[in-house]
């Protein structure tokens, strides 16, 4: 299986969709005349712009949600590997992700809010409404519906529950079928309480272990602030084939820090537009420009923490694509000796500094950006099947759909770290290929959208949506809300 699955992700992680990623970022950078950097300060007036609904949840309760789901293993487990077999210039590939796809971003959270329906008394979204609606290619959206249950309900579970279970083994010795039952009884009692249950965790959660695990790493970065500059010399060099150690996986730095930023920021991967779309907003283009911000926080500074770490402590090995052929050394560095690749490093570098708390801190944190995680993948999956049954009223599928995930949970806690890992990166990978596909060919509305907010901004205006006055059609739930404003 592990060999299959390696061949997939051959096919699905070839050169094309790391240039189709790049590429797309740039391309929707330009066209948005880099609205990333240039609207910053709106993205922070608009984090607490709005309020929850009956029907849909508050802008920041969607930035918590969709924070639940960039913010993950990637950022304390997805760093570590892509160091590991990409080099210390894996991180600025992640950069360049994170910075162009903020664009990326914000076209697709924009489109989830132009072309968001109501089901079941609930703002649902993303990518297979859009495409059927804008693009109006059904069979399209239903492919990616069924590739988006298929690997957000199934595949990339996993991977989260495999960390976690990892993570408190080298912390706590205890077996990971332990950890996986504990998690996926957590994971029932609270997904099974909805969809409001799920906001209001993250809402809460989310923050704090943010800034929680922010604050633990900048204590170990200040404490050899000295180190710091050559650490970032070390990146840029290494990203650029300038740093002889490292010219071995100048190639590999590119492909993973750019799979391992898309893994971590979903920026283009088509996850983060389904929660987008449950946002209670006047005007698409406010969430748009809250999920760009999300970006930022994954990547630029979580990411960005758990890096610089393990390059100041040291405590990370970069694998020798060369190991096995004339007589060639396993490692070009080796700083983690008898580490697994994996939250390992991270525990690690942590040790090094607290010996004795970091395991336990990294094993705890672990735990909740990958629980955190696990309820987004949930919720992604939930809106997929919703799209697929929306004229059928009962409940059942999504009940079916817990119950299958919680077993997901326990089978992917027991499982070899490399085949989880191969599995959700076949997943990430898929679902990536068919969003970007459609949002370059759906990229109008969103743009006349931006256009559209800044010429009402200018005037003094809280922008309202009314989509007949830019030329988009079949957007129609925002008649309804725009008439219920009125009364």
């Amino acid at each position: 299986m592990e060999e299959i699955i390696g061949v997939l992700n051959d096919i699905v992680w070839s050169n094309a969709l790391i240039v189709l990623c790049l590429g797309t970022g740039l391309y929707f950078s330009v066209r948005t005349r880099f609205l990333q950097v240039r609207h910053i300060k709106e993205m922070f007036r608009l984090l607490f712009d709005g309020k929850s609904s009956e029907s849909g949840v508050s802008s920041f309760q969607a930035l918590s949600m969709s924070l639940a789901g960039r913010v993950g293993t990637g950022n304390i487990a997805g760093v570590a590997t892509a160091i590991a077999f990409g080099g210390p210039g894996a991180m600025f590939w992640m950069w360049m992700v994170a910075f162009l796809g903020a664009s990326t971003a914000f076209v697709e959270a924009t489109l989830a809010q132009i072309y968001k329906e109501k089901h079941l008394g609930q703002f649902r979204g993303g990518p297979a409404f859009y495409i059927e609606r804008g693009l109006g290619v059904k069979w399209f959206a239903i492919l990616f519906a069924v590739v988006s249950i298929i690997s957000a309900g199934l595949l990339l579970p996993g991977v989260q529950a495999n960390s976690v279970a990892d993570g408190i083994q080298n912390a706590f010795n205890i077996d990971t079928w332990m950890s996986g039952v504990a998690v996926a009884v957590i994971f029932g009692a609270i997904v099974f309480g909805g969809v409001k249950r799920i906001a209001k965790f993250t809402e809460y959660v989310v923050p704090i272990m943010a800034i929680g695990y922010i604050l633990i790493v900048l204590v170990i970065i200040a404490i050899d602030i000295e180190q710091l500059p050559g650490v970032i010399s070390l990146v840029f060099k290494s990203a650029f084939n300038m740093e002889a150690g490292f010219g071995a996986v100048f190639g590999l730095a590119i492909q993973w820090g750019v799979k391992r930023g898309i893994y971590s920021n979903e920026a283009g991967q088509g996850t983060a537009p389904h929660i987008a779309a449950a946002a209670n907003v006047s005007h698409p283009t406010k969430q748009g420009l809250v999920q760009s911000f999300s970006v930022y926080v994954d990547t630029l500074l979580v990411c960005s923490a758990t890096g610089f770490m393990l390059l100041i402590t040291g405590k990370y090995n970069v694998h020798n694509p060369g190991f096995g052929s004339g007589g060639a050394s396993e490692f070009l560095y080796n700083g983690a000796q008898n580490v697994t690749v994996g939250p390992g490093f991270t525990q690690s570098a942590m040790d090094s500094v607290f010996p004795g708390f970091g395991s336990y801190f990294v094993a705890i944190a672990l735990f909740f950006f990958a629980f955190t995680t696990i309820l987004a993948y949930y919720y992604i999956a939930e809106t997929n099947i919703s799209y697929l049954t929306r004229n059928l009223k009962s409940p059942i599928y999504n009940h079916l759909l817990k119950l299958v995930m919680m077993l997901v949970i326990m089978y992917g806690s027991i499982n070899q770290a490399k085949l989880a890992w191969n599995i959700g990166d076949l997943g990430v990978g898929l679902m990536a290929w068919f969003n970007i596909i459609a949002i370059i060919l759906l990229q109008k509305p969103a743009l006349a959208a931006l256009k559209d907010y800044e010429k009402q901004r200018k005037e003094g205006k809280d922008p309202t949506f009314h989509p007949e006055d830019i030329g988009v059609t079949n957007a129609h739930i925002w008649n309804t809300i725009n008439k219920k404003e009125k009364e």
